[in-house]
């Protein structure tokens, strides 16, 4: 397909691996981003594994006068957004900067949008849209009902692309819910690097792999799933990557709003996580049971079959995989992309 894509937030975890999928399938990719959790380093080994040149402009989605900027400068066909604040911990605590940031610089950005002509949106969602889960896999049509103002905020804009595209028919929204996105790009020069303590397993468990932390602290080992501890269903950044770039492409030839779940419909366990882990790593990694987390289900996975239907999409990488590209990444940037 081709053309020019805007990507907010793409010098984070996911946008950069999708920045290298997008220049891969011949987009060119101009990045915004504020840096208030990446670094624009990401962005330079964007460029440097593509090959190519990448733009990029240090600006808050709120400051509409430095967006209205870039869109100036450039002729953007098309938007992928994952910029926001996303650490359902934190967004307790800082509820309405979370409202501010993430639904507010949405607004901003899709009136941008609106007075520059373009008008094809991939909105990076979230599984945490979701409500209370009976234990099965969770499809498109599941009950909605977020349980943090992180989700909340997500399902906020979720309902805003729904009211814009019913206003205006001209808009081609893809919405992206997806699962736990782990792993790294297998050449080890872009990954998951977490300011501070992570708040993820994945990147929790590489850091006690490596002699960083001394143990995983296990949420919960009383769940009813076969093992007693919670199951979650973990995606490869690598087939979230593809996925964002499919649902990019099928929106040259559509108008209206699309909503997919993107996952590997199917769910581990956190002991799973930690002894592939071990595997690979060849390390021991020690861990402590301790109380569950308020609001933590015992099973959540996806059922992604629609993005297969619409898309042909379909998750490839196993665990085993996502273990041996994150720990690749860990070895190679011990303290993340702080290094440098």
């Amino acid at each position: 397909m081709g053309g020019k894509a805007l990507v907010t937030g793409g010098a984070g975890y996911i946008g950069s691996h999708v920045c290298v999928e997008l220049l891969r399938r011949g987009w060119e990719v101009v990045v915004v981003d504020n840096l208030s959790n990446s670094t624009a380093l990401a962005v330079e080994r964007v460029a440097s594994l593509s090959g190519m040149h990448v733009p990029f402009y240090e600006v808050d989605l709120r400051d509409k006068a430095a967006l209205l900027r870039v869109f100036a400068e450039h002729d953007i066909d098309a938007v992928l957004h994952f910029a926001g604040l996303k650490a359902v911990g934190e967004s307790f605590l800082r509820a309405s900067e979370y409202y501010e940031a993430n639904v507010g610089g949405t607004l901003v950005l899709l009136d941008v949008m609106r007075t520059q002509g373009c008008s094809k949106l991939v909105f990076s969602s979230s599984a945490t849209v979701y409500g209370a889960s009976n234990g099965g896999a969770l499809e498109e049509s599941c009950p909605l009902g977020p349980i943090n103002p992180y989700g909340r905020s997500k399902l906020m804009i979720e309902q805003i692309l729904l009211d814009l595209v019913s206003s205006d028919p001209e808009w081609g929204i893809a919405t992206l819910r997806y699962f736990n996105p782990v792993g790294a790009h297998e050449s080890g020069k872009i990954g998951e690097s977490p300011m501070g303590i992570p708040n993820n397993l994945f990147p929790y468990v590489t850091k006690v792999a490596i002699g960083e932390l001394e143990s995983v602290s296990v949420f919960g080992n009383d769940y009813a799933t076969p093992d007693g501890t919670g199951v979650r269903d973990y995606i490869h950044v690598l087939d979230l990557a593809d996925g964002h770039v499919r649902a990019l492409d099928y929106l040259q030839g559509q108008n209206g709003l699309v909503t997919l779940n993107l996952g590997t419909g199917r769910g581990y366990s956190v002991l799973d996580v930690i002894k592939t882990f071990e595997q690979v790593s060849g390390r021991q990694i020690p861990y402590d049971f301790t109380a569950r987390r308020p609001g933590d289900l015992a099973v959540c996975f996806s059922d992604p079959s629609l993005a297969w239907k619409t898309l042909g999409w379909k998750a490839q990488y196993s665990l085993m995989r996502m273990c041996v590209d994150a720990w690749r990444w860990q070895q190679h940037n011990p303290r993340g992309y702080a290094e440098e």
